[in-house]
């Protein structure tokens, strides 16, 4: 049993095979650094799936047996193992970057004599399942929503989630002393050499188990304000799963089976269906990148690939990097991402928008930034995220829409409390002033250790209008 994304025991189809058909199961995760899945090579997204590796051996061991590690090229390990052991079956769940397709179609013929089995326990759709009449791909999430919606009314039990393993069948010993290939889990170095992580992690609890009661916690609570709180960055309104489902350590089956119980989607309440099409537009995103795999790193719409972005960019990237823009929700945004791996998604779109609108950098720049320092680095997700503010991907944002970052600060932290944890330089100021800072009489700027703004908000906005009628007579992609 070859884990990736789908670091759980229950609703895993993979393993729950492995343990109905085999009488020893060996319980792998192969750290790849030749050919690593594309979403997990990020330095914070490492952290974590150290943490939860760590989790789910001890749920094995809970459960008689034991997980396994290895470094290296995927295909060389389990055919190492494979002859070590003289194991027959070899059985995984799919992931659906590009690069691990390709890879794991590699390995299924390798391994074809040993009756490979792959499953879908990462989505509640296959990428391939939900399309629009002709065969292709929705490329706008609300009918991809009504079908999704209507396929799961009309059968259930495509919700229905399966029961941790009663039984995993362990190794016998003389089996477990031929893993030769196999190493120690501090042996793949997931960890950084710095202990700048230590922090990070103090803001969250990795595994399975607490996957489930985030979720449980979200249903009891939060989820009943959710059309409200999920906008306000000083209050904790979201759910905070998208890294236990990115890790695969909870299902979106289970997400879905547990918000909805026995109703349909049309009994839910607003705040619940609201919650609901977040876990499906993540299905869409999915969606996309299975369809559209050049959409990691190119635009969508074409003609973005002749927009004029800003030259000799990189103080400004660096300064957005380290939350020193002198706009101060962005710079809150920035600051708690560097400390927790994690940021709120209404500030995503503001500190997204910012780079690519006021500052004029491409959003791959952004994008790399975000996959290295999220904790939810989900490839899917991210880069559909700043197709999406750039104005360039499937069901996007006009690029004419540029979020003001004050007077969504002025909306959305309203008192300025989630810009006063993060930019604590600030904490003293007026809250009238807490979003503009620039308009404090000189005397009280130049007593702030805080930076004057890069640009011009307003100069910056119609220098990026200007960019983009330079492209929209051009033909879409």
């Amino acid at each position: 049993m070859w884990f990736r994304q789908d670091l759980r025991l229950s609703d895993n189809p993979a393993l729950t095979e492995a343990c109905r058909r085999c009488d020893q199961v060996l319980c792998l995760f192969i750290d790849d650094p030749q050919d690593q899945t594309i979403s997990q090579v990020g330095a914070a997204s490492r952290v974590w799936l150290h943490h939860s590796l760590a989790a789910l051996q001890i749920s094995l061991r809970n459960k008689g047996s034991e997980l396994y590690f290895a470094r290296g090229a995927s295909e060389e390990i389990l055919e190492k193992l494979i002859g070590q052991t003289g194991a027959q079956r070899v059985y995984w769940n799919r992931c659906y970057d590009p690069l691990t397709i390709d890879r794991d179609r590699r390995i299924k013929l390798a391994l074809r004599d040993y009756q490979p089995g792959t499953f879908n326990a990462l989505l509640l759709q296959e990428p391939w399942d939900n399309l629009k009449g002709d065969g292709t791909a929705y490329r706008v999430f609300t009918p991809y929503w009504r079908s999704a919606v209507a396929e799961f009314d009309k059968d259930p039990q495509l919700l229905d989630t399966l029961n941790t393993p009663r039984h995993i069948p362990p190794l016998t010993r003389s089996v477990g002393k031929k893993l030769q290939a196999c190493v120690a889990l501090n042996e793949l170095c997931l960890l950084p050499e710095f202990d700048w992580h230590r922090s990070m992690m103090t803001h969250w609890r990795c595994g399975e188990v607490a996957a489930r009661a985030q979720l449980e916690r979200f249903l009891k609570s939060r989820v009943n304000d959710y059309g409200r709180g999920r906008d306000l960055p000083g209050q904790e309104g979201t759910s905070q799963l998208s890294p236990h489902l990115h890790f695969g350590e909870i299902s979106p089956r289970h997400v879905m089976n547990r918000l909805l119980g026995s109703r349909r989607f049309d009994q839910l309440s607003d705040d619940e269906l609201i919650f609901a099409k977040e876990i499906v537009w993540r299905e869409f995103a999915y969606c996309l990148l299975y369809h559209f795999p050049h959409s990691i790193d190119e635009p969508l719409d074409t003609r973005f690939r002749k927009f004029r972005w800003a030259r000799d960019t990189d103080a400004h990237l660096r300064a957005w990097q380290r939350g020193q823009t002198g706009v101060p929700i962005v710079d809150a945004g920035m600051r708690e991402l560097y400390a927790t791996g994690w940021m709120h998604n209404r500030v995503r779109m503001i500190v997204a928008s910012y780079l690519i609108k006021n500052l004029l950098i491409p959003w791959q720049s952004g994008e790399r930034w975000f996959r290295d320092t999220l904790v939810d680095a989900d490839l899917a997700s991210n880069s559909m995220g700043w197709q999406w503010t750039a104005g360039s991907g499937a069901d996007a944002s006009p690029f004419f829409r540029v979020f003001n970052p004050v007077l969504q600060g002025d909306k959305f932290d309203r008192q300025g409390d989630y810009v006063k944890r993060w930019v604590p330089e600030l904490a003293g100021i007026a809250e009238r002033y807490v979003h503009k800072p620039w308009e404090l009489d000189a005397q009280s700027r130049d007593a702030l250790d805080y930076p004057s703004p890069l640009v011009d908000l307003k100069e910056t906005r119609l220098r990026a209008l200007k960019a983009f009628s330079d492209i929209k007579g051009t033909n879409r992609g």
